[in-house]
């Protein structure tokens, strides 16, 4: 019998992974009356391996000034989003930073964060260990803790992200396939061969947002990027009080001997799952060049001091986690690049090919996708991301 192979056709532009940033691109693009079709090799965005899960924080606080300001623009774009999928989906909740104000981490540093915050004009608050103890429950916080509270962070709704930008970029003409995985990129001067298992396709241009599987199809090309790939352990836990809730929060501490003892978390929402609310470690662990073949589940020291974390701070949760897991995510190994953005070098048609690729990029979901149709479709991005050039 003869394998059925899907017919020859070309796109403007072909985006190769169907996550947030993905389906954003597939959204600006096609709603500019590109040709565009989106490869994604789980069997659903809600799979896919760096958009999974409920939420995501939401924080203009950056040490890096520039990032604050890329999350003030991305903001009107979340709100035209909002607009066009009739759905809030970024909840101003509120951001709680404390703990060590001098400890730099791969998540910043609180007292950086603040001046970055004073020299743009942001309001936040100020708060001493025992005013956070009083105001947000936590408990048995050394006396020498603070922080503050930035009243515009919150929370994003990741699911809703996903369903609404999958929405729009059909209904703007974009063609999503799910199931399929591509096996290579072959870039030429004037096109790029798309190769799946059942099909090669051209396209224009490709953007690749594969998560942490973009070295796999750019490393043929003679392009590595230079990230870490991490298996981060995520719970939840059941609320003792119901009337009790929490903004996004982040612990900064002193690394122990066996781990960074950072820790973050999260309020109640309404699309979560009822009752618990979810706590992380933030620790960049068992670094792995690329993405393992089989994830055996989350670690269980990670579940473990997450557990000790919540017995002894946050008396407002049962420290018994609840449905634990896991997602991949690819880090720049220089934490202060925070991302990879832009097209590969140019050699034979490799920059016909981009790439977003590595770091906490949710906030950026729109002003990322924004970026990447430009300049696929431009040569302009259009928003200030040139430094996350690969």
């Amino acid at each position: 019998m003869t394998a059925h192979r899907t017919p020859h056709r070309s796109y403007d532009l072909v985006v190769v992974g169907g996550g947030a940033i993905g389906l954003s691109t597939a959204w600006y693009a096609a709603d500019r009356g590109a040709s565009v079709l989106v490869l994604e090799s789980a069997d659903g965005p809600e799979n896919t391996g760096s958009s999974t899960g409920d939420e995501r924080q939401w924080r203009v606080q950056y040490t890096q000034r520039d990032l604050t300001e890329l999350t003030v623009r991305a903001l009107p774009l979340w709100r035209r989003l909002e607009e066009a999928c009739g759905r809030r989906l970024v909840h101003h909740t509120g951001s709680l930073w404390f703990g060590e104000t001098k400890e730099s981490t791969n998540e910043g540093q609180i007292a950086d964060a603040a001046q970055v915050l004073d020299d743009v004009g942001l309001r936040y608050e100020w708060l001493t260990a025992t005013a956070i103890e009083e105001r947000f429950g936590f408990t048995g916080l050394p006396s020498h803790y603070e922080g503050f509270h930035q009243p515009d962070g919150g929370v994003v709704d990741v699911r809703g992200t996903l369903w609404s930008l999958a929405h729009l970029a059909r209904a703007a003409g974009a063609e999503i396939r799910t199931g399929q995985r591509v096996l290579a990129l072959e870039p030429h001067p004037e096109r790029v061969e798309v190769v799946t298992a059942d099909a090669r396709i051209t396209a224009d241009k490709v953007v690749v947002t594969a998560g942490p599987w973009t070295n796999e199809l750019t490393e043929p090309l003679g392009v590595r990027l230079d990230t870490e790939v991490y298996d981060m352990a995520t719970a939840y836990f059941r609320l003792r009080d119901p009337a009790r809730d929490l903004p996004t929060w982040f612990a900064f501490q002193t690394p122990t001997d066996t781990d960074s003892n950072l820790f973050y978390g999260f309020g109640t929402n309404p699309w979560g799952p009822g009752g618990l609310v979810r706590v992380a470690p933030d620790f960049e662990s068992d670094p792995r060049s690329a993405p393992p073949a089989e994830r055996p589940g989350p670690d269980p020291h990670q579940l473990r001091r997450t557990a000790e974390f919540v017995a002894r701070h946050m008396p407002m949760l049962d420290p018994e986690p609840v449905r634990p897991g896991s997602c991949l995510i690819a880090l720049p190994r220089d934490h202060g690049r925070q991302f990879y953005l832009g097209a590969l070098p140019p050699d034979g048609g490799r920059d016909r090919i981009l790439v977003q690729s590595a770091g906490w990029a949710f906030k950026f979901v729109p002003v990322f996708g924004d970026a990447l149709a430009r300049l696929a479709l431009d040569g302009d991005a259009g928003h200030p991301v040139e430094r996350f050039r690969p």
